[in-house]
């Protein structure tokens, strides 16, 4: 936030918080690993883990060892070696087909992949993200946002601002996902303009220092608190 005794500016984040970039990263994984493990399952490459740890006997061991040294055999039966228990491990081996299994991890994958591609975009474009200027030594209001790419791609806004009439504040309680809290610019004549970012929740202590911030600066009246 840009502050100054004739002009303030306060900056929105748009699509580039952390939680997007966390969240975008995290499905792209997920669904690159779908992905992959459907696309083995296709080429019939089964993920198996088998352990098999045997034991050779006594005269098999010497003779291999003679025959590599290129010696004299030994006589396996003049020599005696303790027994060496045979372990083996048996691990029941995990196979993925790719139908149905495989297919639908692809088709999750695929859908994953799409979505976090789609969120990362939007993170690159920084849609919704931009900047509220409310100028006294010029005498205007500037709303500039960021949006798709396109005509709308810059939605740069400019009022008077003699024609403020008040600061609203909507307050709309419901669970930790659904509460909304929203400055509104109101103007003569009824209209509105929001100017908190969507879906950039702010605490109620936040929405109330910047709501009664901004009123005393335009010097109207707030409403809603």
């Amino acid at each position: 936030m840009k502050n100054n005794n004739l002009i303030r500016r306060y900056l929105i984040i748009g699509e580039r918080r952390l939680s997007n970039y966390w969240w975008a990263t995290v499905v792209l994984l997920g669904a690159l690993g779908f992905l992959f493990t459907g696309f083995l399952s296709y080429l019939n490459t089964n993920i198996d883990y088998n352990l098999q740890v045997g034991g050779l006997d006594n005269t098999s061991v010497l003779e291999t060892l003679g025959n590599t040294l290129s010696v004299t055999p030994v006589n396996t039966n003049s020599i005696s070696l303790p027994s060496v228990p045979t372990i083996a491990t048996d691990v029941p081996s995990t196979r993925i087909s790719f139908f149905p299994q495989g297919l639908l991890m692809c088709f999750y994958g695929s859908l994953g992949f799409l979505l976090s591609l789609y969120w990362w975009f939007l993170i690159f474009w920084n849609v919704g993200g931009g900047f509220n200027e409310f100028n006294k030594k010029e005498g205007f209001i500037r709303i500039f946002r960021w949006g798709y790419p396109g005509q709308n791609r810059k939605i740069d806004l400019y009022y008077t601002l003699k024609d403020v009439e008040s600061i609203r504040v909507e307050l709309k309680q419901g669970g930790f996902a659904d509460s909304q809290r929203t400055i509104f610019l109101k103007f003569k004549g009824k209209k509105e303009i929001p100017l908190t970012g969507i879906g950039e929740p702010l605490t109620l202590q936040e929405i109330e220092k910047q709501a009664s911030e901004l009123a005393n600066f335009l010097q109207v009246s707030l409403e809603g608190l």
